[in-house]
């Protein structure tokens, strides 16, 4: 049994990043599973940094992106989650290619959820690793 409670095609999640900064990154949700959602980002000079690296900021943006949609997955019709906190550490350089973040839940609560992104490149290689605390909040009507 996995953990969406809503759902939704990689088609679907990709139409949401049409006019928003995941599409001026180039990020798109390549996979999805029972426990985890996959995005993918293409490295060069739009998310490099000075010195020709891919730029931490993107990184996080990246990590940000798909933490955040699979916590929206996550939770029941009538709930949404937005971010509280989040950290990353830089372990590797990367300076072309792809990258891909890969959203697993640490923890699923009904007031938060905490998520660990990890950010690897073509070879499997952790470039980053980060974590999301997302606030679990539900939608009040418009009555």
């Amino acid at each position: 049994m996995g953990i969406w409670k809503r759902n939704a095609t990689l088609a679907e999640l990709n139409a949401l990043n049409a006019n928003t900064l995941m599409a001026t990154l180039g990020i798109e949700y390549c996979h999805i599973d029972e426990n985890s959602l996959t995005a993918s980002m293409p490295v060069g000079a739009p998310v490099h940094q000075p010195m020709g690296l891919l730029h931490g900021g993107a990184s996080v943006a990246l990590a940000e992106s798909v933490g955040s949609l699979a916590a929206n997955l996550a939770v029941e019709e009538g709930q949404y989650c937005v971010g509280l906190d989040i950290n990353a550490n830089h372990i590797k350089a990367a300076r072309s290619g792809i990258v891909y973040a890969k959203a697993t839940p640490v923890h699923l609560g009904g007031v938060t959820h905490v998520w660990s992104i990890d950010i690897t490149n073509e070879s499997q290689d952790l470039i980053c690793q980060s974590r999301l605390t997302m606030m679990v909040k539900t939608a009040k009507s418009r009555s």
